[in-house]
């Protein structure tokens, strides 16, 4: 009965992995492997370049944690990892040594804000894998500090962001060290043109994996969008986390409203502590690490933090600023509902910001349910979703006078979009319970000494 139960889904065991990670995973409890793990994990172990394209949350870091492991182990050699922040480069490192260390792996995290000298001392112990962000990473090079000739193993994480915050001369002054005999891995929530530039110009054939296309959210998110005026929007707040109970994220546009907000929830008699720019990175790692000890019941971040923020069971994410862009707010929501598990994202939108929801549902094919505590400012019609010079029109029998709102999310159908001011009344709310985290177990070996197995 068992052994037909794993043919019929194999779970890691399927993929090639060796017996030594297997057990780790077990100890883990990590019996299924997401869709981007099954697909990547096999290709990876193979050798090959990759692009994989997936939602946040979708188990990334293990998609090619597994296969660095098992490729360092068997061919020697260094994995490097790249990331855009340094809340990503902590927690993919953290990541990694909770699969690796019963396996005796070293890691060093080189990210700016903390003493290079620091960094130059763990270099010294020969670590199996680097992770790094961009910045810090060429400091190193330029003081001759780390050598990435032994590089086997190459990953660019989140390579869309690191785009996006400008780092691509950085990426490619840092591959121009790179041996050419080594594996490279591209992951990406997005696939911009200068990202397939990159890869055609650095990758040998790589194998495209995309488990969901861009601005997919997860499948387990309710989510909703409130109107209000700014003057209204702390009332709103606190009167949310009376109603919810768990865990809370919320997202500030600028550090300034996130001190703001943070110096508020005090107030309110919630724990709570806050990531941004203007926070040491110090401070940054006690606020995570509060976070997910529950020690801060609630954390209010900038966007730097919306893809490094790795807490299990967050109950709900309220974004109080919407976003400068879109895509952002795909990030900020993939906070919650990880793993399969459920979740709630609720926004904060003025009257005027019509335009931004609209362009948030563009992205996400969704039309988001509407409570509305405020009018929407009269916005640009439509019809059949084709922009005329001047704005939008629409037909009359959807004007917005005397119309009523749909209060579920819907999907689109054949991409068609509705304006959010043809809605509003969200679905009724209901809380998820939080669940706990399970320590990883520790010991000392050298590395490679296990994985050397049949798979």
């Amino acid at each position: 009965m068992t052994e037909q139960k794993n043919i019929a889904n194999p779970g890691f065991e399927g993929l090639g992995i060796s017996a030594s990670i297997l057990e780790v995973l077990k100890k883990m409890e990590l019996a299924t492997p997401t869709p981007i793990q099954k697909k990547a994990i096999p290709v990876a172990i193979d050798g090959k370049d990759l692009i994989g394209v997936a939602q946040t949350g979708t188990g990334k870091t293990f998609a090619f944690g597994i296969p660095m492991l098992q490729r360092l182990a068997l061919y020697k050699g260094r994995g490097l990892v790249l990331l855009p922040t340094r809340e990503l480069a902590l927690q993919v490192e953290e990541s990694l040594q909770k699969l690796g260390l019963t396996l005796g792996l070293r890691t060093a995290a080189l990210i700016g804000g903390e003493p290079i000298g620091k960094q130059m001392q763990v270099l010294r112990r020969n670590p199996h894998i680097i992770v790094a962000t961009p910045g810090r990473l060429n400091d190193h090079l330029k003081r001759k500090s780390i050598s990435l000739k032994e590089v086997k193993v190459l990953v660019l994480d989140e390579a869309d962001m690191m785009l996006d915050m400008g780092f691509l001369p950085q990426v490619k002054e840092i591959l121009s060290h790179v041996t050419h005999t080594h594996q490279t891995m591209l992951f990406s929530a997005t696939m911009p043109v200068a990202i397939v530039r990159l890869a055609s110009d650095h990758m040998a054939l790589p194998v495209s994996i995309e488990v969901a296309p861009a601005g997919t959210t997860a499948e387990h998110i309710r989510q909703e969008m409130f109107i209000m005026k700014k003057e209204d929007k702390l009332t709103h707040l606190e009167k949310l986390l009376k109603q919810y109970t768990g865990s809370v994220l919320v997202f500030a546009r600028t550090r300034h409203s996130a001190k703001s907000l943070t110096r508020s929830i005090h107030l309110m008699a919630h724990t709570v502590a806050e990531i941004h720019s203007d926070r040491s990175l110090d401070q940054r790692k006690k606020a995570l690490a509060g976070f997910k000890a529950g020690k801060f019941r609630v954390l209010v971040a900038t966007d730097i933090a919306a893809r490094g923020i790795d807490v299990k069971d967050i109950e709900l994410v309220l974004n109080y600023d919407l976003p400068d862009n879109s895509e952002d707010y795909v990030h900020r929501i993939g906070r919650t509902a990880r793993a399969g598990k459920k979740g709630i994202a609720i926004s904060f939108a003025m009257p005027s910001q019509s335009k931004e929801i609209r362009s948030i549902e563009r992205l996400i094919n969704k039309n988001l349910p509407l409570t509305k505590f405020a009018e929407l400012d009269k916005a640009p019609a439509f019809t059949s979703g084709r922009r005329k010079k001047g704005g939008f029109s629409r037909p009359k029998s959807a004007a917005f006078a005397g119309s009523k709102f749909s209060s579920s999310s819907q999907q689109r159908p054949g991409g068609q979009n509705r304006s959010p001011w043809q809605r509003t009344e969200a679905s009724a709310r209901s809380g998820y319970k939080p669940g706990g985290e399970r320590p990883v177990a520790r010991a000392k070996q050298d590395f490679g000494s296990r994985t050397n197995r049949s798979r």
